[in-house]
């Protein structure tokens, strides 16, 4: 941590400044420089830049890298479904409502202030609010979750998702019937230009890649397996809107239940009693930092998608 300068010289002549700092800084991830970049703790000849800009020989690079993590954060005894430990890495079923990690609006009651009750050791790459944190599952989603230990765990498994070796499965009822079979939605997401919270499919946007499969249908939703090769912030709730079906009572991209006409009295009500979209992260794979090997986590759906889901299927 701290200042480091570099010299550029011919060697590296018309390399990107970011990937030129994530070869001089291999226990940062790349997304990680961007951010540094972006906010000014990188100086090219004593001015800002931008990550992309490409190098010159001449040049003198500065790069400011701030303390890992301030674990001032209180650590609060919020219980926590934990599948895996060991000292490098902690994998967690994460409950639904709650918030990854604290923010305005969010000072306490975060998955963050959990994991600091139950660990004494946090990877601090994320940042200073965000120690442990290498993946997001939105407040409403429930499901696998892995945090990092440790610096090193942090950045092979941010490397892992940059590079989409992730193995990951979701399972979600949504509006309408799905034709059967199975499908691939690519299309590019980007913050709303009308409405900052949300997220959007805008040409130029970053890429976004959604696979799903039909596993149920019945009077007017379906449930499906979605498997995202992207992990962009809301990918798989915009990307099922996009398509005309979106994730049952997720009110902010048209999954609201008041929409839908259902006859069946006993969906009504478990649609009803729906107070989070109808999505859960069923498992997650991936190579173990240090032994390499393959791990594969799975946690069934919890009490308020169990019964909704077994019904689309005609099990209940």
């Amino acid at each position: 941590m701290g200042i480091s300068t570099y010299n550029i010289s011919s060697e590296h002549l018309n390399t990107r400044l970011d990937i030129f700092l994530s070869s001089r800084h291999p226990e940062i991830t790349r997304s990680r420089i961007k951010k540094l970049i972006e906010t000014g703790q990188v100086l090219v000849n004593g001015s800002t830049s931008k990550p992309g800009i490409t190098l010159k020989a001449g040049w003198k690079v500065t790069i400011e890298i701030p303390a890992p993590v301030s674990l001032d954060l209180e650590s609060e005894d919020i219980p926590l479904n934990v599948l895996f430990e060991d000292k490098d890495l902690i994998v967690i079923d994460k409950q639904p409502h709650l918030v990854m990690h604290p923010s305005p609006g969010h000072s306490s009651g975060t998955l963050v202030n959990a994991l600091l009750n139950h660990c004494t050791d946090l990877s601090g790459i994320g940042g200073v609010t965000r120690p442990g944190i290498v993946h997001r599952l939105d407040k409403g989603t429930s499901g696998v979750l892995v945090a990092a230990k440790n610096d090193g765990a942090h950045t092979s498994l941010s490397r892992q998702f940059s590079d989409h070796t992730i193995e990951r499965v979701y399972i979600a009822g949504v509006k309408g019937e799905v034709p059967k079979g199975s499908g691939r939605i690519e299309k590019p997401l980007s913050r709303s230009r009308k409405d900052r919270k949300k997220i959007a499919v805008i040409e130029g946007g970053r890429e976004a890649i959604t696979n799903y499969m039909v596993l149920a249908r019945r009077l007017g939703i379906s449930l499906l397996e979605l498997t995202p090769e992207t992990g962009r912030t809301h990918q798989l709730r915009v990307h099922m809107t996009s398509i005309g079906h979106p994730v049952l009572a997720d009110s902010m991209y048209g999954g609201g239940i008041r929409s839908l006409h259902m006859k069946d009295p006993e969906a009504l009500t478990m649609l009803k009693a729906l107070k989070r979209p109808a999505l859960h992260a069923f498992n997650l794979g991936f190579t173990h930092p240090s032994t390499g090997e393959k791990m594969l986590f799975e946690a069934p759906p919890p009490d308020d998608l169990t019964d909704l889901f077994l019904w689309i299927r005609g099990k209940s």
